[in-house]
Parts: C-alpha cells; structure tokens; sequence
C-alpha cells in the first residue's frame, strides 16, 4: 500500500490527541480535518476523498452540512466507514449509510464507567437534596433544615432502561455499593442474560409503577423516541427521581416538565436536551428538583482518552480488512466488502 492511500478526515474535535498519535503512525494513512467554518472549496476535495469519516457525536456541535445523511454521502462516493466519536450517532443516519454501502460504527464502552457514575450521582444528589440545599443556602438566610429532609438511597430500587455497556454498570454500582434492587426494561436482552447483567427484567411500565429511580441509558432511535412522554410520567410514583445521561428525545421535555408542574414526581436529573446545550432560560431550568449538566456525564479525562484510543483502533483494525467490533448496521456488511475490495483490492474477513 503506498503512503498515505487511505485518507481519513474529522470534523471539528476529537475525543482526545491520542486519536491522531495512533493513526500518524502509520505512514499509509493520511488524516485530515475540516471545520464548521471551512470553505467548501477547502473541505469538498478533502471528503471526496476519504474513506474514513470520524465525526463528532453530538448533533448540535456540527455544521448541518456535515451531519451524514443522502446528499452528504452523494459527495462522499470513497466514504466506507463512518466512526463516531461517542457511543451515540445522532448526526448520522444510518439507513442512508447502509443503502450506500457505508458501515457505521461508534465507541460504546468506552466511557461507560464515566456515565454510570454520573447517573449515580444525579441520584445522590437529588435523594438527598444536595442541590437544593446549596440553592437556599445562596439565596436565603436562617435556612431551616428540617425544610430539606431527604432519603436514603440504600435498598431502594432503581428501574433502569437499557441494561447496555452504560445500563449494566449503573446497575452493579447499584447494587454493590447500596444494595439496590435493579429492575431492567431492555427488549432486546434476554431474562438470563440480563439477571447476569444484575437486573430483573420487567415490562416498562412494571419498572415505571415500580422504581424510586427511573435511569435512562438506551439509545436514540426510532423505537426509543418519546418513549417516556405523558402516560410513563403518570406512572411514576409520586416520590420517584427521573434520570437520564442517554439522548435528547428519548424523553418529552413538555411531558416531563408537566409532570414537574403538577408534582408528580420528585424530581429530574438531566445531562442530555432536545437542544444542548439548553438555555438559561429553558423552563425545566427554573426548578430546584432539577439538577442539570450540558452532556458532560461521559466528559472525563479518562473517558476522552479510552474513547479517542478505541476510535483510532477501531478505524486502523477496519482500513486493515478486519471486522470492526461495534458496527451499528451489521446488514450492510457484504455490500460493504465489495465496495472495499474494489477500493484495497482485498475483501476484508
């Protein structure tokens, strides 16, 4: 293979330096970036060329005309891999890549660790008022204590949907450390292997009636938009938190602040939004039950570095013929191998 014949390209940032250390390694492989404020007659020649695309994962980050769907991919005809920077792909749609020929792959795991202590945390947090506390101290004089009794979280159940890389870990930090019962809703799992995973597994609305913490951790897809809207909050119960460090739109904001407005549940943790990062003045924002981070539940120094690694991994394994490990769209492979065989002149295992 001559040097730099397999090109790859990345918008804007990535997960961490480690990424570019790896591929500029390899002499075969040349590596680009645009931005969302490069020219088109800067970026054009560039994406044209590559096979590779490493884009970033959060959708409001990136330009619009750098997000993958049809007409991009109709500017892309060497493109054979698209990689996200995340464990989501919001700015990829991944049928259009499959009807082209294009795999998809993401970095999930790579900051499981990060997320699942950080929905800990939301937990703690609101459980025992801590952010509550903190606003009234700010704001008031003479605080009255007994105004912020909160609770244990110790053997109180958790319901956790999406018992994934991120899910999995929420529920043996759950259980290890406090004890917790852990219901799981995921339909794509099966009871044993989710009892190995730490969690009973239950129909959503069986976890919803049932969980004082209700922790999202699915992905966002067609099956998962709005699936916590007006009915699931009024499942609740009353004294229940609502968690979530998945995605924007897996929840109804609207639902969710209604369900606040009428004090139908205790409270929210939320590290993703429709739009992120959200306003000041976003009304969800205006609560004191309400704790809230701009997507950082996966931004950690060890987080970037595992997830820049494994993207660089991942890209090199696949330019090299082998089978990536976290394909989003495994149909599309055979499609895929040829249009990489016309491209390397080998079919990749």
């Amino acid at each position: 293979m001559s040097v730099n014949s397999k090109r790859v390209v990345y918008s804007n940032y990535l997960a961490n330096p480690i990424y570019v250390d790896i591929l500029k390694a390899r002499s075969d492989v040349r590596l680009d970036r645009i931005e969302n404020a490069s020219p088109e007659d800067f970026y054009a020649p560039i994406l044209s060329a590559a096979h590779v695309y490493q884009i970033g994962a959060a959708r409001d980050e990136l330009a619009p005309h750098f997000h993958v769907d049809a007409a991009f991919l109709k500017r892309t005809p060497n493109l054979l891999l698209v990689s996200s920077n995340g464990a989501g792909f919001d700015p990829v749609d991944v049928e259009a890549c499959t009807d082209a020929g294009v795999v998809v792959v993401n970095q999930s795991g790579g900051n499981a660790h990060s997320v699942a202590e950080h929905a800990l945390a939301m937990m703690l947090t609101l459980s025992k008022r801590i952010i509550q506390s903190d606003r009234r101290l700010r704001r008031e004089r003479n605080v009255n204590r007994n105004e912020l009794v909160g609770n244990e979280v110790e053997h109180k159940t958790v319901g956790i949907i999406g018992l994934g890389n991120v899910g999995r870990r929420i529920a043996a930090l759950c259980k290890g450390l406090l004890g917790m019962k852990v219901l799981a809703y995921d339909p794509y799992l099966s009871a044993e292997v989710m009892a190995e995973r730490g969690g009973e597994k239950v129909e959503l609305d069986e976890l919803l009636r049932r969980a004082d913490f209700v922790s999202i951790s699915c992905p966002l897809n067609k099956g998962s938009r709005n699936l916590i809207s007006v009915r699931e909050f009024a499942l609740m119960q009353p004294h229940a938190y609502f968690i979530t460090t998945a995605r924007g739109f897996i929840h109804d904001e609207d639902a969710l602040l209604q369900a606040l407005r009428d004090k139908r549940i205790a409270g929210a943790g939320l590290d993703v939004w429709s739009k992120e990062p959200p306003p000041p003045e976003h009304p969800l924002l205006q609560f004191d039950n309400v704790l809230a981070s701009p997507h950082t539940a996966g931004v950690t120094t060890e987080a970037r570095q595992n997830m820049g690694r494994i993207a660089a991994e991942q890209v090199l394994d696949t330019l090299d013929g082998k089978r990536p490990p976290r394909i989003i769209n495994p149909e599309v492979w055979p499609r895929y191998a040829e249009r990489f065989k016309q491209a390397f002149g080998v079919t990749p295992g």
